[in-house]
């Protein structure tokens, strides 16, 4: 039975912000912005082409609000895959984006790590299979 990982589940306080963050400043596209009532929306967003996707949850206990921009305890939590670093990293960098540390390169690829809005750190990262 073939599986993938469909969406990942990111606290966020409150989805305008949250979006204007995730579609201005990294230039993801709305997937799906459904009332659900009483103030939830079922709000995803992504990559444009991805076949993942982020469930942006707007946290609604002190548990959920405690956790927003610490879900994975400071450590990087998501990993943004790009085709050109440099060209992203540029970009992101005009945007306004925080990166927390220089570009380097790994055996792996060439990464640096940034924060979103909230303080969670990703990896933006050019894997090596996707260099010539």
């Amino acid at each position: 039975m073939p599986q993938h990982l469909n969406m990942t589940a990111l606290l966020v306080d409150e989805y305008d912000t949250a979006l204007s963050f995730f579609v201005g400043k990294l230039g993801f596209e709305v997937r799906e912005d459904t009332a659900l009532g009483d103030g939830k929306r079922w709000v995803v967003v992504a990559p444009h082409g991805a076949t993942s996707a982020l469930l942006l949850a707007r946290a609604v206990n002190d548990r959920q609000r405690d956790a927003i921009g610490d879900q994975s305890g400071g450590r990087v939590f998501l990993f943004l895959e790009t085709d050109d670093f440099a060209r992203g990293h540029l970009t992101y960098t005009q945007r306004g984006i925080r990166f927390v540390e220089e570009p380097r390169s790994e055996p792996y690829g060439i990464v640096a790590v940034f924060e979103d809005l909230y303080g969670n750190r990703w990896d933006l990262i050019e894997p090596v299979a996707c260099k010539g």
